[in-house]
Formats: C-alpha cells, sequence, structure tokens
C-alpha cells in the first residue's frame, strides 16, 4: 500500500461532489424524513485497482455502481412511480505519473449511464466525464501535509468549463488533524490509531436522466433529475489498520435541492427544498 501513496486520486466526478482515494468502497446514505414516508437512500459500490507499469507509472481501471431508492410522499400533478429506483454506472480509466518524490499527476476519464432505465439504455443516458489533479505529499514529515489541486469536467453539471477541484489536509498535532477544500472540509480528533472523530462539511449530489419525459404545467418537459445537498454532520472511523476502516456520518442538510429539469438543464419543477437528516456508514479500503 505505501508504493501506492501519492500515485492515484480516482473518481473525482458527480457534481465535482466526490473525491476519493479508495480501492474497494461500500456504502449506504439515507435522508429519512420524520413524520412521513419519503425517503432517499443511496447504496454504492466501488472497486479500482491501479497497475503498476514501471517505477513512475500506474494505470487505473474501476468501477462504480450506485442505486438510489427515492420514495416520495408528497401529491405532485404527475405520476412519481417511474423515479422511484434510479442506478448510476461508472467506469474510471486513468492514469498516474510522478513527477518527482513530492508530485504526481493523475488523469482520469469516466464514462458514464445515470438515469431510472425504464426503457433499457438510451443516448440520453450516457455522460462522459473528465479530471486531472496534481497531488503533492509530504506525509513523512512531523506534521503530515497533502495537497491536491485540479480541474475536473463533468457533463451532467450544466457548465461548459472544467470546475475546481481543491484540497489540502495538514495533520498539525499527533491527535489533531484537518482538511479544506472542494467539495469536503473536515476537522478531526485522532484517538490513538484505530479510532477517530470528526466533524464535516461537505457536498453531496448526483444527476441523473429521466426517460418518458414527464409532463409538467405549463406544457414543461422534466427530462433529468437532480439532487445537491450541502450537509453539516459529526462522524466516526474505526480504522482496522492503516488502509482498512469502517466509518459513519450523521448530521442534516444546511441545504437540499431536489429539481426536475428539461433538457437544456433549466429548471422546471421542485421536488422538495426543505432541509433532512443525513446519515452515512461505510466500509473501505483506502489508498490514504
Amino acid at each position: 500500500m505505501k508504493k501506492l501513496l501519492g500515485f492515484c486520486f480516482v473518481l473525482v466526478a458527480q457534481f465535482v461532489f466526490s473525491q476519493s482515494s479508495d480501492l474497494v468502497r461500500v456504502e449506504y446514505t439515507t435522508l429519512p424524513k420524520e413524520k412521513s414516508s419519503r425517503s432517499i437512500s443511496r447504496f454504492r459500490f466501488l472497486a479500482n485497482l491501479p497497475i503498476k507499469l514501471n517505477d513512475r507509472n500506474y494505470l487505473i481501471t474501476g468501477a462504480e455502481y450506485g442505486i438510489i431508492d427515492f420514495a416520495n410522499d408528497s401529491i405532485h400533478p404527475f405520476s412519481s412511480e417511474e423515479l422511484e429506483k434510479l442506478r448510476i454506472i461508472d467506469l474510471n480509466i486513468g492514469y498516474a505519473h510522478k513527477l518527482n518524490e513530492k508530485w504526481t499527476f493523475v488523469g482520469l476519464v469516466t464514462p458514464r449511464l445515470a438515469s431510472n432505465f425504464v426503457n433499457g439504455v438510451q443516448r440520453e443516458d450516457f455522460k462522459l466525464n473528465f479530471s486531472a489533479v496534481s497531488i503533492k505529499t509530504n506525509m513523512e514529515a512531523d506534521k503530515p501535509t497533502r495537497l491536491i489541486l485540479g480541474l475536473s469536467y463533468n457533463s451532467a453539471t450544466g457548465f461548459p468549463l472544467p470546475l475546481p477541484i481543491i484540497s489540502y489536509y495538514k495533520k498539525f498535532h499527533p491527535n489533531w488533524s484537518y482538511m479544506v477544500g472542494v467539495p469536503r472540509m473536515e476537522f478531526k480528533y485522532h484517538l490513538k490509531d484505530s479510532h477517530s472523530f470528526k466533524a464535516a462539511l461537505l457536498l453531496d449530489g448526483y444527476f441523473v436522466n429521466v426517460q418518458n419525459n414527464i409532463s409538467l404545467p405549463d406544457n414543461d418537459l422534466g427530462s433529468g433529475l437532480s439532487l445537491s445537498v450541502i450537509v453539516g454532520a459529526f462522524g466516526y472511523q474505526y480504522n482496522i489498520n492503516k488502509n482498512v476502516s469502517f466509518y459513519c456520518l450523521a448530521g442534516h442538510t444546511l441545504s437540499q435541492r431536489g429539481l426536475l429539469r428539461d433538457d437544456k438543464r433549466k429548471q422546471v419543477y421542485s421536488l422538495y427544498d426543505d432541509g433532512n437528516v443525513y446519515f452515512k456508514t461505510g466500509f473501505k479500503i483506502s489508498i490514504f
């Protein structure tokens, strides 16, 4: 695992809401709603395999499969039955090159299928995402640091330009560390090597194609569904070793928007915009 440190930063996608150095991850996220049967649940399964080409170069291959259960008891002027099960399938194809002892460059292409798939696979379900980052690591120092700078283009966001990726990590004390950047900021307390606690502010969300466009008032058509949330949360992580861990995160959405969008990514209907409880738990094997 140590040889892989700093060699790859993989899976930068999904509204630029996901930064991950995970080789394997199984994760469950839910946004339950009090006094209501409405909820949003997401299962994610991820595997990435860095293949060593030589001492300075790695090929990155991998995949992620996500299932989103969208249960809604709200009254809408349309049937939401076809929105109850959404799926996102990503393939990761990338290249990592160690520029020197501190800097590593990573380029990643992520073909994606994201849809309710009620009519099989259609052309509109397919998106192609790109990202490129540079990683500077100094993890052997008395105060370890890691800096990640890059750009990501995600065709689902509707923005015609690449968006920035920024992350800076520092362990400034044997028991304390912090990370600032986009899409996550956190402040962590390390209790020995096996336990850590953190406060976090993060972004989450997704965009999927909606087959069988939904007819809305004013002759609008809903052809895509997006969710974007800003979450404040507290978390706990149990480390089996330096790379393998279980984790959980509980908090509340500070901002939450579930929208139907037309084929130009314009908002045409708001499904919900109220705050909600947020809970995430999972297992992962990480590079760092």
